[in-house]
Protein backbone atom coordinates (compact mmCIF):
# COMPACT_ATOMS: atom_id res chain seq x y z
CA UNK A 1 0.00 0.00 0.00
CA UNK A 2 1.38 3.42 -0.97
CA UNK A 3 1.09 6.31 1.48
CA UNK A 4 1.62 10.04 1.74
CA UNK A 5 4.58 10.34 4.10
CA UNK A 6 4.10 12.37 7.26
CA UNK A 7 5.64 15.84 7.36
CA UNK A 8 7.90 16.59 10.34
CA UNK A 9 10.42 19.37 9.98
CA UNK A 10 11.92 22.27 11.91
CA UNK A 11 8.60 24.11 12.30
CA UNK A 12 6.92 21.01 13.72
CA UNK A 13 9.79 20.45 16.17
CA UNK A 14 9.61 24.08 17.31
CA UNK A 15 5.83 23.84 17.82
CA UNK A 16 6.24 20.56 19.69
CA UNK A 17 8.86 22.00 22.03
CA UNK A 18 6.65 25.01 22.77
CA UNK A 19 3.59 22.78 23.21
CA UNK A 20 5.35 20.56 25.75
CA UNK A 21 6.91 23.46 27.65
CA UNK A 22 4.59 23.19 30.69
CA UNK A 23 5.05 19.42 30.90
CA UNK A 24 8.82 19.62 30.43
CA UNK A 25 9.37 22.39 32.96
CA UNK A 26 7.18 20.71 35.56
CA UNK A 27 8.72 17.28 35.01
CA UNK A 28 12.34 18.41 35.05
CA UNK A 29 11.73 20.65 38.08
CA UNK A 30 10.24 17.77 40.08
CA UNK A 31 12.95 15.40 38.88
CA UNK A 32 15.62 17.89 39.94
CA UNK A 33 14.10 18.19 43.42
CA UNK A 34 13.85 14.39 43.72
CA UNK A 35 17.57 13.85 43.17
CA UNK A 36 18.93 17.02 44.78
CA UNK A 37 21.85 16.27 47.09
CA UNK A 38 21.99 12.61 46.13
CA UNK A 39 24.82 10.92 44.29
CA UNK A 40 23.50 7.43 43.52
CA UNK A 41 20.27 5.96 42.17
CA UNK A 42 19.06 4.06 45.25
CA UNK A 43 15.60 2.89 46.37
CA UNK A 44 14.79 6.30 47.82
CA UNK A 45 15.58 8.03 44.52
CA UNK A 46 13.50 5.46 42.64
CA UNK A 47 10.56 6.08 44.99
CA UNK A 48 10.84 9.80 44.30
CA UNK A 49 11.09 9.14 40.56
CA UNK A 50 7.96 7.00 40.72
CA UNK A 51 6.09 9.93 42.27
CA UNK A 52 7.38 12.30 39.56
CA UNK A 53 6.14 10.00 36.78
CA UNK A 54 2.76 9.50 38.42
CA UNK A 55 2.21 13.24 38.86
CA UNK A 56 3.01 13.70 35.17
CA UNK A 57 0.11 11.30 34.45
CA UNK A 58 2.25 8.60 32.89
CA UNK A 59 -0.08 6.15 34.67
CA UNK A 60 0.50 3.49 37.31
CA UNK A 61 1.20 0.50 35.06
CA UNK A 62 3.57 2.34 32.76
CA UNK A 63 5.32 4.06 35.67
CA UNK A 64 6.00 0.72 37.37
CA UNK A 65 7.25 -0.68 34.07
CA UNK A 66 9.72 2.21 33.69
CA UNK A 67 10.89 1.90 37.31
CA UNK A 68 11.46 -1.84 36.86
CA UNK A 69 13.57 -1.18 33.76
CA UNK A 70 15.70 1.33 35.64
CA UNK A 71 16.12 -1.10 38.56
CA UNK A 72 17.51 -3.63 36.10
CA UNK A 73 19.96 -1.03 34.82
CA UNK A 74 21.03 -0.20 38.38
CA UNK A 75 21.51 -3.89 39.25
CA UNK A 76 23.47 -4.53 36.07
CA UNK A 77 25.75 -1.49 36.28
CA UNK A 78 26.09 -1.71 40.10
CA UNK A 79 26.72 2.01 40.43
CA UNK A 80 24.70 4.67 38.69
CA UNK A 81 24.99 8.32 39.57
CA UNK A 82 21.99 10.63 39.67
CA UNK A 83 23.68 12.68 36.95
CA UNK A 84 23.00 9.76 34.62
CA UNK A 85 19.36 9.33 35.65
CA UNK A 86 17.94 11.82 33.15
CA UNK A 87 19.69 10.05 30.25
CA UNK A 88 18.66 6.59 31.48
CA UNK A 89 15.05 7.66 31.95
CA UNK A 90 14.98 9.20 28.49
CA UNK A 91 16.40 6.00 26.95
CA UNK A 92 13.89 3.76 28.73
CA UNK A 93 10.87 5.87 27.76
CA UNK A 94 12.09 6.00 24.16
CA UNK A 95 12.54 2.21 24.19
CA UNK A 96 9.05 1.74 25.64
CA UNK A 97 7.45 3.85 22.91
CA UNK A 98 9.52 2.14 20.23
CA UNK A 99 8.12 -1.24 21.26
CA UNK A 100 4.58 -0.14 20.45
CA UNK A 101 3.11 -0.75 17.05
CA UNK A 102 3.67 2.25 14.85
CA UNK A 103 2.52 2.41 11.25
CA UNK A 104 2.76 6.16 11.12
CA UNK A 105 5.64 6.96 8.91
CA UNK A 106 2.70 7.76 6.67
CA UNK A 107 -0.62 9.58 6.85
CA UNK A 108 -3.00 8.75 4.01
CA UNK A 109 -2.98 5.67 1.76
CA UNK A 110 -2.78 6.69 -1.87
CA UNK A 111 -4.53 3.58 -3.17
CA UNK A 112 -7.68 3.87 -0.99
CA UNK A 113 -10.26 6.35 -2.24
CA UNK A 114 -12.15 7.67 -0.45
CA UNK A 115 -10.20 7.08 2.75
CA UNK A 116 -12.96 6.99 5.39
CA UNK A 117 -12.16 8.20 8.92
CA UNK A 118 -14.59 7.90 11.83
CA UNK A 119 -13.83 10.24 14.75
CA UNK A 120 -15.05 9.41 18.27
CA UNK A 121 -14.59 10.97 21.72
CA UNK A 122 -16.53 12.61 24.52
CA UNK A 123 -17.80 16.17 24.36
CA UNK A 124 -15.24 18.80 25.33
CA UNK A 125 -12.05 17.05 24.20
CA UNK A 126 -11.76 19.13 21.03
CA UNK A 127 -13.18 16.50 18.68
CA UNK A 128 -14.90 18.80 16.19
CA UNK A 129 -11.95 21.21 16.17
CA UNK A 130 -9.63 18.26 15.56
CA UNK A 131 -11.74 17.22 12.57
CA UNK A 132 -11.49 20.73 11.14
CA UNK A 133 -7.71 20.76 11.62
CA UNK A 134 -7.38 17.30 10.08
CA UNK A 135 -9.38 18.42 7.05
CA UNK A 136 -7.17 21.50 6.69
CA UNK A 137 -4.05 19.33 6.95
CA UNK A 138 -5.24 16.83 4.36
CA UNK A 139 -6.29 19.63 2.04
CA UNK A 140 -2.81 21.11 2.38
CA UNK A 141 -1.48 17.73 1.26
CA UNK A 142 -3.49 18.19 -1.93
CA UNK A 143 -6.44 15.98 -1.00
CA UNK A 144 -10.13 16.59 -1.66
CA UNK A 145 -11.98 16.22 1.64
CA UNK A 146 -15.64 15.79 2.61
CA UNK A 147 -16.84 16.19 6.21
CA UNK A 148 -19.87 14.55 7.82
CA UNK A 149 -21.66 16.24 10.74
CA UNK A 150 -22.64 13.00 12.48
CA UNK A 151 -22.97 14.48 15.98
CA UNK A 152 -26.64 15.22 15.42
CA UNK A 153 -27.46 15.44 19.13
CA UNK A 154 -25.86 18.88 19.46
CA UNK A 155 -26.77 21.74 17.15
CA UNK A 156 -23.54 23.45 18.20
CA UNK A 157 -21.48 20.53 16.90
CA UNK A 158 -23.17 20.74 13.49
CA UNK A 159 -22.76 24.51 13.33
CA UNK A 160 -19.12 24.31 14.42
CA UNK A 161 -18.28 21.78 11.71
CA UNK A 162 -20.11 23.84 9.07
CA UNK A 163 -18.09 26.85 10.20
CA UNK A 164 -14.85 24.88 9.80
CA UNK A 165 -15.95 23.76 6.34
CA UNK A 166 -16.59 27.32 5.25
CA UNK A 167 -13.29 28.49 6.73
CA UNK A 168 -11.12 25.95 4.92
CA UNK A 169 -13.25 25.44 1.81
CA UNK A 170 -14.40 21.86 2.47
CA UNK A 171 -17.99 20.61 1.92
CA UNK A 172 -19.93 19.43 4.98
CA UNK A 173 -22.71 16.86 4.74
CA UNK A 174 -25.36 17.48 7.39
CA UNK A 175 -28.97 16.89 8.38
CA UNK A 176 -31.25 18.40 10.98
CA UNK A 177 -30.43 18.14 14.68
CA UNK A 178 -31.82 14.87 16.04
CA UNK A 179 -31.40 13.03 12.72
CA UNK A 180 -30.04 9.50 12.62
CA UNK A 181 -26.20 9.73 12.79
CA UNK A 182 -25.91 6.60 10.64
CA UNK A 183 -27.93 8.33 7.92
CA UNK A 184 -25.49 11.26 7.95
CA UNK A 185 -22.55 8.82 7.77
CA UNK A 186 -24.14 7.08 4.78
CA UNK A 187 -24.76 10.38 2.98
CA UNK A 188 -21.18 11.49 3.67
CA UNK A 189 -19.58 8.38 2.21
CA UNK A 190 -21.94 8.45 -0.76
CA UNK A 191 -21.11 12.13 -1.36
CA UNK A 192 -17.39 11.37 -1.15
CA UNK A 193 -17.80 8.73 -3.85
CA UNK A 194 -19.94 10.97 -6.05
CA UNK A 195 -17.46 13.87 -5.74
CA UNK A 196 -14.42 11.64 -6.25
CA UNK A 197 -13.09 12.82 -2.88
CA UNK A 198 -9.88 11.44 -1.42
CA UNK A 199 -10.91 11.57 2.25
CA UNK A 200 -14.21 11.48 4.17
CA UNK A 201 -14.10 12.40 7.87
CA UNK A 202 -17.22 11.69 9.93
CA UNK A 203 -17.96 13.21 13.34
CA UNK A 204 -19.91 11.18 15.92
CA UNK A 205 -21.84 11.98 19.10
CA UNK A 206 -19.67 12.54 22.14
CA UNK A 207 -21.73 10.77 24.77
CA UNK A 208 -20.44 8.15 27.17
CA UNK A 209 -23.21 7.89 29.76
CA UNK A 210 -24.48 4.61 28.32
CA UNK A 211 -21.79 2.37 26.86
CA UNK A 212 -24.32 -0.13 25.45
CA UNK A 213 -26.11 2.63 23.55
CA UNK A 214 -22.78 4.02 22.34
CA UNK A 215 -21.69 0.58 21.15
CA UNK A 216 -24.96 0.04 19.30
CA UNK A 217 -24.81 3.48 17.70
CA UNK A 218 -21.21 3.10 16.48
CA UNK A 219 -21.95 -0.42 15.27
CA UNK A 220 -24.91 0.87 13.26
CA UNK A 221 -22.75 3.63 11.71
CA UNK A 222 -20.17 1.02 10.68
CA UNK A 223 -22.77 -1.23 9.07
CA UNK A 224 -24.34 1.62 7.12
CA UNK A 225 -20.94 2.87 5.87
CA UNK A 226 -20.04 -0.66 4.79
CA UNK A 227 -23.12 -0.81 2.56
CA UNK A 228 -21.33 1.78 0.43
CA UNK A 229 -17.68 0.76 1.00
CA UNK A 230 -17.36 -2.74 2.53
CA UNK A 231 -13.89 -2.19 4.03
CA UNK A 232 -14.71 1.20 5.62
CA UNK A 233 -14.10 2.90 7.97
CA UNK A 234 -10.38 2.63 7.29
CA UNK A 235 -9.47 4.49 10.49
CA UNK A 236 -11.27 5.16 13.78
CA UNK A 237 -9.64 8.08 15.60
CA UNK A 238 -10.30 8.46 19.33
CA UNK A 239 -9.74 12.04 20.48
CA UNK A 240 -8.67 12.49 24.12
CA UNK A 241 -7.80 15.63 26.08
CA UNK A 242 -4.33 15.45 27.71
CA UNK A 243 -5.33 17.94 30.42
CA UNK A 244 -7.88 15.49 31.86
CA UNK A 245 -5.10 13.11 32.90
CA UNK A 246 -6.45 9.80 34.20
CA UNK A 247 -9.93 10.55 32.82
CA UNK A 248 -8.35 10.35 29.37
CA UNK A 249 -7.19 6.82 30.19
CA UNK A 250 -10.69 5.80 31.27
CA UNK A 251 -12.31 7.33 28.18
CA UNK A 252 -9.81 5.54 25.95
CA UNK A 253 -10.56 2.23 27.66
CA UNK A 254 -14.31 2.59 27.33
CA UNK A 255 -14.26 3.70 23.71
CA UNK A 256 -11.81 0.94 22.76
CA UNK A 257 -14.30 -1.54 24.26
CA UNK A 258 -17.23 0.05 22.43
CA UNK A 259 -15.64 0.18 18.97
CA UNK A 260 -12.50 -0.76 17.08
CA UNK A 261 -10.32 2.27 17.79
CA UNK A 262 -7.30 2.20 15.49
CA UNK A 263 -5.49 5.41 16.53
CA UNK A 264 -5.41 8.11 19.19
CA UNK A 265 -5.40 11.88 18.78
CA UNK A 266 -4.20 13.62 21.96
CA UNK A 267 -5.27 17.27 22.17
CA UNK A 268 -4.43 20.29 24.38
CA UNK A 269 -0.88 19.25 25.25
CA UNK A 270 0.09 22.91 25.27
CA UNK A 271 -2.35 23.68 28.08
CA UNK A 272 -1.24 21.09 30.60
CA UNK A 273 1.74 19.82 32.60
CA UNK A 274 0.37 16.28 32.20
CA UNK A 275 1.90 15.42 28.84
CA UNK A 276 3.04 12.09 30.24
CA UNK A 277 -0.44 10.82 29.42
CA UNK A 278 0.80 10.31 25.84
CA UNK A 279 3.37 7.78 27.08
CA UNK A 280 0.97 5.96 29.37
CA UNK A 281 -2.09 5.69 27.16
CA UNK A 282 -0.07 4.43 24.19
CA UNK A 283 1.65 1.84 26.38
CA UNK A 284 -1.31 0.58 28.39
CA UNK A 285 -3.89 0.35 25.62
CA UNK A 286 -1.47 -0.57 22.85
CA UNK A 287 -3.23 1.88 20.55
CA UNK A 288 -0.83 4.06 18.58
CA UNK A 289 -0.94 7.84 18.87
CA UNK A 290 -1.28 9.28 15.37
CA UNK A 291 -1.69 13.02 15.98
CA UNK A 292 -1.13 15.42 18.87
CA UNK A 293 -2.41 18.94 19.43
CA UNK A 294 0.28 21.36 20.61
CA UNK A 295 -1.46 24.71 20.11
CA UNK A 296 -4.53 26.59 18.94
CA UNK A 297 -3.53 27.07 15.30
CA UNK A 298 -4.56 24.77 12.47
CA UNK A 299 -0.90 23.89 11.93
CA UNK A 300 -0.54 22.83 15.58
CA UNK A 301 -2.21 19.47 14.99
CA UNK A 302 0.82 17.43 13.96
CA UNK A 303 1.68 13.78 13.35
CA UNK A 304 3.04 12.09 16.45
CA UNK A 305 6.75 11.42 16.09
CA UNK A 306 7.78 9.42 19.16
CA UNK A 307 11.48 10.23 18.83
CA UNK A 308 10.83 13.98 18.54
CA UNK A 309 8.34 13.73 21.41
CA UNK A 310 10.87 12.16 23.79
CA UNK A 311 13.52 14.72 22.82
CA UNK A 312 11.09 17.58 23.46
CA UNK A 313 9.75 15.99 26.67
CA UNK A 314 13.24 16.03 28.21
CA UNK A 315 14.55 19.12 26.43
CA UNK A 316 17.07 19.05 23.65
Amino acid sequence: MNFIKKIFGKDEIKDLEQGLEKTRNSFLHRLGKAIAGRSTVDDEVLDELEEVLLTSDVGVETTLKIIDRIKLRVAKDKYLGTNELNTILKEEIAALLSEKKDQFDQEIPLDVKPFVVLVVGVNGVGKTTTIGKLAARYKKLGKNVVLGAGDTFRAAAIDQLVSWGERIGVPVIKQQMGSDPASVAYDTVQAALNRNADVAIIDTAGRLHNKIHLMNELSKIRKVIQKVIPEAPHEVFLVIDASTGQNAFEQARQFSQATQVTSLVVTKLDGTAKGGVVIGVSDQLNIPVKYIGVGEGTEHLQPFDKHAFVESFFGR
